[in-house]
């Protein structure tokens, strides 16, 4: 088995497997045989083990279910499609009005071969918070980073810490009182796995190393906690970096998502 094969394996028994075990407590878990449907505060989410034995009107009854769940409550739903899920679930997702966003690279690597990737760049430093002033000025980074208001995404952060701090460790990455960057390292309890969240930095700061330099933070956290792999959805720009650095495409993913008109 290739180093991928044996990667990838492990990221659908223990990351994929054990979603339903690790929401925060604003998010609730509806199961519905082999897809989860999870309401959060932002947006609803369907996870499934990938259904490749199913017909593809058993695929459809889920896809169907799903969406129709979700409307019923008014909200939008991201259904999380992997590479290696059945080969008609795009086709079946469309069917049902859902609508493809941009395609992101399952990537694993292997905590010892991360320790150190980098360090920041001379002016920046990095620290750990749990600080709501800190993560509000998170929330605004971000939003200033992608267009966009993530004013959400402050109290995500709040309530993750609040539901199981032990298995979140958001790192700031400052210059001059200002928040540059941001990442933080997500424990994914009973696995060997941790998730590399974030890492979004502002436009003048890239080129610097500083996404390397939490990179390498994290990955030093997750060994004191005894993790062995990390994980991370990547974008297309993040990816050849992650590559660089030692982690593994493994997969990629999808988010499908079926937006109410309401």
């Amino acid at each position: 088995m290739t180093d991928a094969r044996a990667l990838l394996q492990a990221h659908d028994t223990q990351v994929r497997g054990t979603v339903a075990s690790r929401v925060p407590r604003t998010w609730t878990v509806h199961a519905h045989g082999r897809v989860l449907r999870v309401r959060t505060p932002h947006r609803g989410f369907a996870f499934s083990d990938g259904l490749v034995d199913l017909t593809v009107n058993e695929l459809d009854e889920y896809i169907h279910g799903a969406r129709d769940f979700f409307a019923a409550h008014g909200e939008s739903v991201e259904w999380k499609l992997y590479s290696n899920d059945h080969e008609q679930l795009p086709d079946r997702l469309r069917a049902a009005g859902f609508r493809p966003e941009e395609e992101e690279s399952v990537m694993v690597g292997r905590v010892r071969d991360l320790l150190d990737a980098g360090q920041p760049p001379i002016g920046v430093t990095i620290r750990a918070t749990t600080e709501s002033g800190d993560l509000e000025r998170i929330a605004a980074m971000e939003s200033a980073v992608w267009g966009r208001d993530w004013s959400w995404l402050a109290d995500d952060l709040a309530d993750r810490v609040s539901t199981a701090p032990a298995d979140i460790v958001i790192l700031v990455a400052e210059a001059d009182d200002t928040i540059v960057s941001a990442a933080w390292l997500v424990v994914m309890p009973g696995t060997e796995f941790g998730g590399l969240w974030g890492g979004s930095t502002l436009a003048r700061w890239r080129g610097q190393g500083i996404y390397r330099a939490l990179l390498a933070e994290r990955a030093r956290i997750a060994e004191a906690k005894g993790l062995a792999f990390l994980q991370v959805d990547a974008s297309k720009d993040s990816r050849p970096i992650l590559e660089r650095l030692g982690l593994t495409h493994v997969a990629t993913t999808t988010p499908w998502v079926w937006a109410t008109t309401e």
